[in-house]
Parts: structure tokens; C-alpha cells; sequence
């Protein structure tokens, strides 16, 4: 799992300077952090605004990420789901990928980052998340990880993307009913200015798999998570100074994240949060238990 990978990145000297003993904020302060880290701030505004130094905001965040990677591996387990549908989207850390391959030293984990998520089309529930390249290694993982978090057969629907044909069928076989939905892209009318969409001229439904239902090929609710995703999270925001400088930081964010959407927000459409509606949890979450669930994770670590 995510987590694992994540604090082994970090060396024994800052994973014992962030989990030994020390001086803690008031639950409020925390709160606050973690509140405003999930509602797009970034963490030098935090620190002005929780009047707190932006190594506490760190440190808050990297313990969060970590204990929220633990939880969300542990808790999201058997998910009875019907319907899958699983996309990436990009971010960048410390440099976009040009700029990165023009360095004679090419910094590690520098350059683009791809954040590969599935979610339950009917609950809305983050299933399965991970960080890494566009490649087919990444997308053997998250599909690894992805189909052993679910308790029965589903309807899975990706983009085009090739990577994930050899990764669907490693992951699960022929237990699954698999199509493709591929978009045709054209060139814009006004091409020549900067960040202009490509116009979207069609779609091609694609069975690999089974006999997924062609009413539900469709990948219009992890497409829209994906905007959430990039909304909530400052260092998803385009053209602005506030990427992620640090890969680990990325991951410990997006970690927090996926615990804030499936446990703590409740869904405008549901009335509930996705882990309640997909029967994970059976009570609302607050950022108080996120608190406690940090607090949990850190006193294991301290005795293991």
C-alpha cells in the first residue's frame, strides 16, 4: 500500500523528528490546519491565518498523511460495489517534466505526477487511489491495489489509456466486465492561445471484458472527482506558485484528502458521505475523529 511506500521514502532522521515526543498543538489548531489543508489553503496562508510556523503546518500534515494512508488501507476493505470507474489526473512536483529533463541531474521524483483514483459510481466512494508515472508499471499497481479492495464482480470503465488493458486483466482476470471509454479530440478554433481545451468530437465504447452494461460505460463521476480533487487541494491548482516542492508532501496530502472526501464531507447529492453510503462506516466522521485517527497511528508508531 501507498502508505507504506510513503514513510519508507522518509529517512529514520525525519520519521523519528516527526513521530518522537513533542510539544502539541490544541485539538482546535489542528483542526483548523486540517480543515483548511482539505479546503484549498495553502500552507503558508495557514500558518498566517493559524498563526502557527509553516514547520508545524508541515509536520501536521505529514503526520496526518501518513496516518490517513494507514486508515484508509485498513478501513476500505470489501467494498460491495456494482459499478467502477477509474481515470488519472496530472500534477507536477518541484518542476514540470520539460523543465525537469533539461537538468543534467534530474532531482528525484521530480517533474510530472500522475494521481490514479477509482470510485464507486454509485456511492461516490474513493476506492483506491495512487502516485507515480502514467506508465504501465503504475497502472499495474493501482489496479492490484484497486481490485483487492472489492468483495464481488463489477463494471469497471477507464479512459483509453493502453497502460490499463495489461493491468485490468493482471489485476482481475476475466472476473470482471471491462469497456473502454475513448474520447476523439479535435484542435480548437482559437488553438493558438495558451491552455485552450481540446473540443471533444465523439466517443467510442470499447468492450474488452465480460458484458458490461453500455448504459454505464461512462466516466463522468471520476471525472468529476477529479475536479474536486484538483479544487480542494492547492497543489493541483494550475499556474500558480503553489505546486508541490516535495513528492512525499504530495502524497501525504492526497492521502488526507481521500480520508476527508470519503469519511468527513458529506456529499451534496448522497446527504451523506461516500462511506457511509457505500456501508464502510455507518456514522459521520469529523475533522475532531481525523484528529483522534492521527493521534491512534502516532501512538502505534511509538510503541512499535
Amino acid at each position: 500500500m501507498l502508505a507504506d511506500k510513503v514513510i519508507k521514502m522518509l529517512d529514520a532522521k525525519q520519521k523519528s523528528s516527526y513521530t518522537g515526543r513533542m510539544n502539541r498543538l490544541p485539538i482546535a489548531k489542528r483542526v483548523q490546519i486540517l480543515s483548511l489543508l482539505c479546503e484549498g489553503s495553502s500552507m503558508r496562508s495557514i500558518s498566517r491565518l493559524v498563526d502557527v510556523s509553516i514547520n508545524t503546518v508541515t509536520r501536521e500534515l505529514v503526520l496526518a498523511g501518513q496516518a490517513c494512508a494507514d486508515f484508509h488501507d485498513q478501513t476500505v476493505r470489501n467494498v460491495q460495489s456494482k459499478r467502477v470507474q477509474a481515470d488519472e489526473i496530472w500534477s507536477f512536483v518541484e518542476m514540470k517534466e520539460k523543465q525537469a529533463k533539461r537538468k543534467a541531474e534530474r532531482p528525484m521524483h521530480a517533474g510530472d505526477c500522475w494521481t490514479w483514483t477509482g470510485i464507486d459510481a454509485d456511492s461516490k466512494l474513493i476506492v483506491s487511489w495512487y502516485i507515480g508515472s502514467r506508465d504501465a508499471n503504475a497502472a499495474w499497481v493501482f489496479m492490484q491495489d484497486l481490485s483487492s479492495r472489492l468483495a464481488n464482480r463489477v463494471q469497471l470503465t477507464t479512459d483509453g489509456h493502453n497502460a490499463y488493458l495489461d493491468a485490468v486483466d493482471g489485476a482481475f482476470g476475466t472476473s470482471i466486465d471491462y469497456a473502454m471509454l475513448i474520447k476523439q479530440y479535435g484542435t480548437p478554433p482559437e488553438a493558438e492561445k495558451r491552455y485552450s481545451p481540446a473540443v471533444c468530437l465523439g466517443t467510442e465504447r470499447r468492450v474488452v471484458h465480460g458484458r458490461p452494461d453500455p448504459d454505464h460505460i461512462s466516466t463522468s463521476y471520476v471525472e468529476r472527482a477529479n475536479l474536486t480533487m484538483r479544487m480542494h487541494m492547492r497543489r493541483f491548482t494550475r499556474l500558480t506558485n503553489a505546486f508541490s516542492k516535495k513528492f512525499e508532501n504530495h502524497c501525504h496530502m492526497v492521502a488526507l484528502y481521500a480520508v476527508w472526501y470519503n469519511f468527513v464531507r458529506i456529499h451534496k447529492t448522497l446527504r451523506v458521505t461516500p462511506a457511509m453510503e457505500a456501508g464502510v462506516i455507518d456514522h459521520l466522521c469529523s475533522f475532531d475523529d481525523l484528529v483522534g485517527i492521527v493521534d491512534e497511528w502516532e501512538a502505534r508508531e511509538k510503541t512499535q
